[in-house]
């Protein structure tokens, strides 16, 4: 019994240090950029969009479509930096364990 006494404790330190991750985490940003910089994205550690740039220069009323796409691969992988940042700040909690 004493074994699970201290696996219990440790279970609870392990949940405490990983709110106080998740709290962290969504405090730091990444940013992705597409089109050589004319659609920036910046997302947090709790895969929320903060902010959306398009330079004027890619407004193209005859050509949407291209914009769009501009847009989703600067959301995706901000998105994907976010994730993986992430999973980098789990690992080095967890020391790789799966969870």
């Amino acid at each position: 019994m004493k074994n699970l006494g201290n696996m219990m404790k440790q279970a609870q330190k392990l949940q405490s240090k990983m709110l106080e991750m998740q709290e962290e985490l969504g405090n730091r940003t990444v940013s992705a950029q597409v089109g050589g910089g004319m659609v920036e994205v910046v997302a947090n550690g709790r895969q929320e969009i903060l902010s959306l740039r398009i330079d004027p220069e890619v407004v193209n009323p005859e050509d949407t479509e291209m914009l769009q796409d501009l847009i989703l691969a600067a959301v995706n992988d901000a998105l994907n930096r976010s994730r993986e940042m992430v999973s980098a700040e789990m690992a080095k909690l967890t020391g790789g364990m799966k969870l």
